[in-house]
């Protein structure tokens, strides 16, 4: 089974959003098609960004508690990676591409300083791409 690391932005597209071009990932994540790997950092992060005001805004009543709901029923937590070789230049985003490297997953982001890291990062087995498909598809099958 595919596994996947999915950065914040593209969390917020899953369940904050509801933004069309993750519904492929949000079939996959129902149908138990991939697995979602994460850490907790990672997930203190995305509660940190629910509170942005923008954010908040958009949320209705349940707000931030249902969308971290989402996140746990989805994501099976593993201990942080090791740095890996590939150092962004965002901190911020460097956990993503440590436990994508240390468990081979593909990372899926939209943060250009991760997306520039793409080349290099396939190099080691991860693909970095703004949106989900099957394994078989992104190999070309």
């Amino acid at each position: 089974m595919d596994q996947v690391v999915i950065d914040t932005n593209v969390v917020l597209d899953l369940f904050v959003f509801d933004d069309p071009a993750v519904a492929p990932l949000r079939a996959a994540l129902a149908h138990g098609r991939v697995t979602w790997i994460a850490t907790a950092a990672m997930r203190d992060e995305l509660r940190r960004v629910l509170d942005y005001p923008h954010l908040a805004r958009r949320l209705d009543d349940a707000g931030s508690d249902a969308v971290l709901a989402a996140f746990d029923r989805h994501v099976r937590r593993l201990e942080p990676a090791d740095k890996s070789p590939f150092t962004c230049r965002d901190p911020d985003d460097q956990r993503f591409i440590d436990l994508a490297v240390a468990h081979g997953a593909a990372l899926l982001s939209k943060d250009t300083q991760v997306l520039a890291l793409a080349r290099r990062l396939a190099r080691v087995g991860v693909q970095v791409t703004r949106s989900w498909a099957p394994q078989a598809e992104r190999a070309g099958a």
